[in-house]
């Protein structure tokens, strides 16, 4: 009964400061009960019981960190997913491993403009970072028996009932035992570096006839810790924040089980499987690799941008700043200003993705009995793009530019999204 009170109490602070407008204190205060409450139970078998298994960072340390005065930098591995010259999937000539680092670096670079963050790149196309390709060469043998001393531990609380054996609903394949040790590593190293976020970047794929033919999939998720997890409650509030950003203007993954955008699981070595990190650590699949929008170079170059950009504003709107004065838009595509004629055959890719997201943002694309997993920002006009121009152009009055963005639709289109304040 106490413990049923205690969740009553938790919940009511969160969704009164939460409808009061003040999401980001909401976290603060509720994470401070969190953390108090949990140090006074001694039962066990819950998520506040695994707090007392470690010492995680909190969304407390998190928002003290970030506003502190002289700035305390809040400390983010961004971890580009497989090895730097193997692993994760491909598609004709993509390589998921490659993709990975260029979103990553995209992201690192959103961040390092941003005077609160000290951002740390795990490895570039090449090579791992210096720190952690020393740490792996000189720190082998405690990494194996940190593995080691973590899972007894885990299957000791399992046995003795602290906790319980989480079934993942989703099916991973398994890294190589050097890989694996490798993720466990950088686990090890972000708590002995006080890393306070850490975000693995990937694209998902599923078994194909070909690697030249395309799933049926598409659409991001977001991988976070389940419950037992010491450091689940914070990784989720970050993730949260992300997953809204994202969801925008993307479509989130129709997989069966991923379908709900964030996906809780206990067996991914890169959200702490075993309890081996305190940070608030996250996996995120941006997509899946043969979606229509990574396929050309141009494109893809502006959509991971632009990814990555939501993702930073994701991180922002944990931490109460997602307006950044600095950008017009909440997306890279925009402002934009429409100068020439576009049709099914004629118009740039700037132009186009452009077009798609402010059809996004005055509510008519993808468009009625579509959805965006139907209807990616691909930089070009097809039936999608259609339908919501005719229905852009019926809601706007004009009546003698079916099927283009002629000089009326143009007129209309940069009145409202050439310039815009954030």
């Amino acid at each position: 009964m106490k413990n049923i009170i205690i969740a009553i109490f938790i919940a009511a602070l969160f969704y009164t400061l939460y409808f009061m407008g003040s999401y980001p204190q909401a976290l603060y205060y509720v994470d401070m009960a969190y953390q108090y409450i949990g140090k006074s139970l001694s039962y066990a078998g819950s998520n506040i019981a695994a707090v007392l298994l470690r010492n995680p960072v909190t969304v407390a340390d998190l928002h003290n960190k970030y506003n502190s005065v002289p700035v305390k930098k809040v400390r983010v591995l961004i971890i580009p997913g497989h090895e730097p010259d193997l692993g994760g999937t491909e598609y004709r000539d993509l390589k998921e491993r490659n993709m990975n680092v260029e979103l990553a670096r995209e992201l690192g670079n959103f961040l390092k403009n941003n005077g609160h963050y000290d951002v740390i790149l795990a490895r570039d196309e090449k090579i791992w970072s210096p720190a952690l390709m020393d740490y792996f060469k000189n720190n082998w043998s405690e990494i194996i028996e940190f593995l080691k001393d973590n899972r007894e531990a885990t299957l000791r609380q399992v046995k003795e009932g602290e906790t319980v054996k989480y079934v993942s609903k989703m099916q991973h394949n398994k890294a190589p035992a050097d890989v694996a040790l490798r993720l466990y590593g950088i686990n090890k190293w972000e708590t002995e570096n006080d890393i306070d976020i850490a975000i693995h970047v990937h694209f998902n794929d599923v078994p194909r006839s070909s690697r030249h033919q395309p799933g049926k999939y598409s659409g991001f998720a977001i991988y976070i810790p389940e419950p037992q997890f010491a450091h689940s409650f914070t990784t989720r509030a970050v993730a949260e924040n992300v997953f809204k950003r994202l969801e925008k203007y993307n479509a989130v993954s129709n997989l069966p089980a991923e379908d709900e955008g964030l996906v809780e699981g206990s067996e991914l070595i890169a959200i702490g499987a075993n309890n081996t990190t305190n940070s608030a650590s996250m996996l995120i699949e941006y997509g899946y690799i043969y979606e229509p929008q990574f396929q050309n170079s141009e494109v893809r170059s502006k959509v991971l941008k632009d990814m990555a950009f939501q993702t930073y504003l994701g991180l922002q709107d944990f931490f109460g700043q997602g307006n950044d004065v600095s950008f017009a838009y909440d997306t890279l595509m925009l402002p934009h200003s429409w100068k020439d004629e576009l049709t099914v055959s004629k118009g740039g890719i700037s132009d186009v993705l452009a077009l798609q997201s402010a059809l996004l943002l005055d509510g008519v694309y993808p468009g009625e009995g579509r959805t965006k997993n139907d209807c990616p920002r691909t930089g070009k006009i097809g039936p999608c793009t259609l339908g919501a121009i005719e229905a852009f152009q019926k809601k706007n009055g004009i009546k003698r530019e079916r099927g283009i963005v002629g000089e009326m639709t143009r007129n209309v289109l940069n009145q409202k999204y050439s310039v815009k304040g954030f």
